[in-house]
């Protein structure tokens, strides 16, 4: 039997859909090993959030709510995390592999001395135990291992779980009590500044363009790669070479050190296809990539290749997709 806590990860009141592919990681094990499993919701005003994940077969959704957890502070999450996990007896503490459970996860693991795995693709029950299987090495990897402890902390990359269907039955919300008093001081926000884009989020979008090497300027970027994904529809993602030399920002980076992303269609434009990328993307369904190298690394993944230079292939589909 096990005893689950998914964690939600939202982002000012909307549900980010990864916390949807924990809920289906959670019901697989359920569904094998027997018992239940909470989703935990922590921040300022999350009634909407909790309402959205209802409709998910969990036998609670948990309602974290006070000023101080409005931003996604690590030091504060951790804490919540771990004293929820201690009331319901959770055995299994699961989220999402993000940037937000990649900072916050191990924290909470740490409180409770309990170990943790990154990027689980599988599981398996053996006996009372189970079996992960994970991601190491960028993707060129996939080790078989146990985690000891009665309590473990896991991420789940959102590719490997489909998004489960919703249920007519609605779980119960209730609400935690949090001892402000109780909560941890060691990091405070100052501000957040947010560009306003416009796109979806490349970890949501069903088609993402994403601009390599080839892409000279921040203007060109804008101009080929979002002009590209506005007629599609789709997000916009970038290598780590534009970010490191200012052309895009952090926030768009795909790959090993940046966002985890699988989209139907995956557009790589002027991208060598450096295995650190592949790692971000390679679980796409289908790869269309455009450089103007024909021995390019990208031409061995992708589904479909145009052999061009991105400055007069780009433009040319922009036209054609608008007309």
């Amino acid at each position: 039997m096990a005893t689950i806590l998914v964690i939600a990860e939202h982002d000012d009141g909307q549900l980010k859909l990864a916390t949807l592919s924990a809920v289906a990681f959670a019901k697989r094990v359920i569904a094998e090993a027997g018992g239940t499993f909470d989703i935990l919701v922590i921040g300022d005003g999350v009634d909407l959030v909790a309402e959205a994940l209802r409709s998910y077969g969990a036998a609670s959704v948990l309602a974290a709510e006070r000023p101080e957890l409005k931003s996604p502070l690590a030091d504060k999450h951790a804490h919540v995390i771990a004293e929820a996990a201690r009331q319901r007896g959770s055995t299994l503490i699961v989220g999402a592999a993000s940037t937000f459970s990649k900072d916050i996860l191990p924290r909470g693991a740490a409180l409770l001395d309990a170990g943790m795995l990154s990027d689980v693709v599988d599981v398996t029950c053996d006996g009372d135990d189970f079996v992960f299987r994970r991601i190491l090495f960028a993707g060129n990897a996939i080790a078989t291992v146990k985690l000891e402890g009665a309590v473990k902390f896991l991420t789940v990359r959102a590719a490997a779980f489909a998004p489960p269907p919703k249920g007519a039955e609605l779980s119960r919300v209730e609400k935690l009590t949090v001892d402000a008093g109780s909560l941890p001081d060691f990091i405070v926000c100052e501000g957040r500044e947010a560009k306003v884009a416009g796109r979806p989020d490349s970890t949501e979008a069903r088609v993402v363009v994403s601009g390599g090497r080839a892409i000279k300027n921040a203007e060109d970027f804008e101009r080929l790669i979002g002009g590209l994904a506005d007629a599609l529809g789709g997000a916009v993602g970038s290598s780590r070479a534009l970010v490191d030399a200012g052309i895009t920002p952090n926030s768009l980076q795909i790959g090993q050190t940046g966002k985890i992303v699988a989209p139907e269609v995956y557009f790589a434009i002027g991208m060598s296809g450096a295995i650190q990328h592949l790692a971000g993307m390679k679980d796409t369904k289908v790869i269309v990539a455009i450089n103007k190298d024909p021995d390019a690394p990208i031409f061995e993944v992708a589904d479909f290749g145009l052999v061009g230079d991105a400055y007069q292939v780009v433009p040319e589909l922009i036209e054609r997709l608008r007309n």
